[in-house]
């Protein structure tokens, strides 16, 4: 599978809100450098899975639209917006943040992400 590909399955897996679904896609390895408009966060695979059951829990749903999807060798950059829909209010639907991810590609999983993101 090309780095494009398995980039735009993760994302359209719902692995963010998917614990099991987002282990398949990252590198044991995996290093997540996270600059956001609270401040900078370096994250693990583990950090990433913790952080879908907290989606999961908080969300109902959720949604991206992507802008943007560049791809050059192993590496591939994404821009997009992330929608949710909160448990509080399961009938409406609100950006959470915009978000500028690149992510480089080893052995067929997400190895290294950098991402930038602003709230909605």
């Amino acid at each position: 599978m090309m780095a494009k590909e398995l980039v735009t399955e993760f994302y359209h897996s719902d692995a963010l809100r998917n614990n099991e679904v987002i282990k398949r896609f990252l590198h044991d390895e995996m290093e997540f450098d996270w600059h956001s408009s609270k401040g900078f966060l370096k994250m693990t695979k583990n950090d990433l899975v913790e952080l879908a059951n907290e989606m999961k829990r908080s969300y109902t749903s959720s949604r991206i639209d992507f802008t943007h999807i560049l791809e050059e060798n192993n590496t591939v950059t994404v821009r997009y917006t992330y929608y949710v829909t909160p448990i509080e209010n399961p009938s409406e639907e609100e950006v959470l943040a915009h978000f500028v991810t690149i992510w480089e590609v080893k052995d067929g999983k997400l190895f290294r992400g950098y991402q930038m993101s602003q709230l909605g």
